[in-house]
This record gives C-alpha cells, structure tokens and sequence, in this order.
C-alpha cells in the first residue's frame, strides 16, 4: 500500500483546481501576480519541466487554486493534442471589490496589450465587466457587481473575518 505524501486531507469532496498548460511559466506566473488577486503558493521543478500554484492567500476550508505547468521539450503528455486555451467564451472569473477596480484593470490590460473586451456594463446577473488575454490566450474577466459573492454569502452566510465593501 502507498503511504499518503501528506498528513492533512479534506474531510469531504473539495472542487480545489483548474489547471492550464503555458509556453512560458515566469511570464504567466507574472502576469497573474500582477493582475489579479493571486498569489505565488508554490512552485516546483523536475525532469519533465515546471509546475506553479496560484491562489488567494489566507487560510480557507475551501482552497482553490490555478496550476500552471510548462513541460520541457520531449516531456510533455500531452504534446500531440492541441494546446487548449479558455476561450472565446470559456474563462476564468475574478470579482473586484468595486466598479472601479475593473475600470483600472482594463486601463491596465489595455496599455499591455491584452484588453479583448472594455469595461462594459451587462445585463444582470453578469454586472460590470472586461476580459482580459493572459500571455497564453486564456481569457480572464474582471467582474463587478456580478453576485457571485453576495450569492454565496446569502446562502451560507459570512465566513469567519469576512469584510463586506460598501456599494460603489
């Protein structure tokens, strides 16, 4: 039998990661860093090339996490299917705390190169958004006012040190 490589495990089935193949891993790893709330948990390297984590930071009973892998030439599993990127419509979704904070992440991808969408106001429930391309072509939307969190908070109530932001 196989001895568990850790000593702590969910107590229940936990949706804990997506996980994206990327050409350049520092890039990625940058760009999400510096554009969005996540934050470099870990990082690994072996023989068939390089892995990272990207999460919100904080203790949580529910972590969720972004795996970016860049596989060296000749090592890569999956090196005869095509490289798939979430896109057009496939994304991955961050709600910013005020309509604002989306306004100046689309300045910000804009001046790089990377706005495929402005800020738009949209129909309820998406909310104020913009889509941004990461330097693989995976699609990120900056959201406000979506309800994802307030959803959330509704049917399960505030997590312990939750901080409510005032309408904007």
């Amino acid at each position: 039998m196989h001895e568990p490589n850790f000593d702590v495990h969910p107590d229940h089935a936990r949706w804990t990661h997506v996980a994206l193949r990327v050409d350049d891993i520092d890039a990625t790893i940058a760009f999400y860093t510096e554009m969005t709330p996540l934050e470099l948990i870990d990082r690994r390297q072996d023989d068939a090339g390089f892995g990272a984590w990207l999460g919100m930071p904080g203790a949580t009973n529910n972590p969720f996490i972004l795996v970016v892998a860049q596989f060296l030439p000749g090592c890569d599993p999956y090196a005869d299917a095509p490289k798939e990127v979430l896109a057009p419509f496939a994304h991955l979704g961050i709600e910013l705390p005020t309509r604002q904070a989306v306004d100046d992440i689309a300045a910000r991808a804009d001046a790089d190169g990377r706005l495929t969408m402005p800020a738009t106001m949209m129909p309820a429930p998406i909310g104020y958004i913009c889509m941004v391309r990461d330097p693989d072509g995976n699609m990120i939307e900056f959201s406000w006012d979506q309800g994802v969190y307030a959803t959330l908070r509704d049917r399960f109530g505030d997590p312990p040190g939750a901080e409510l932001a005032g309408r904007q």
